[in-house]
């Protein structure tokens, strides 16, 4: 079966490559003098420095709340199942209506 969704640490991986992409595309226009290209130049870099922060930051947050969403099922795992179970309810309620 194969999988549809991607993993948190895929698309990360996948934001880390074309951030490269981008560094390979300013790196490659250094020795571009024209004041345009320069500006250009300088306005990815600054974008690429905020992606590579925020990237980061997002990955981080979706690591944390994983391992949170873990520790609260390992702690009260009928809590989990029952919170499973009346969404499924719902889900199930909701797709029976005509």
């Amino acid at each position: 079966m194969r999988r549809s969704s991607k993993s948190t640490a895929d698309i990360n991986a996948e934001i880390q490559r074309l951030i490269d992409r981008a560094q390979e595309l300013i790196d490659a226009t250094a020795d571009e003098a024209d004041d345009k290209v320069k500006a250009a130049r300088s306005a990815l870099m600054r974008g690429l420095d905020s992606a590579r922060e925020e990237s980061g930051r997002l990955y981080d947050r979706a690591v944390d709340k994983a391992s949170e969403a873990d520790e609260y099922i390992h702690d009260k795992p009928y809590y989990a199942i029952a919170g499973v179970f009346a969404a499924g309810l719902f889900m199930g309620w909701l797709m029976s209506r005509k």
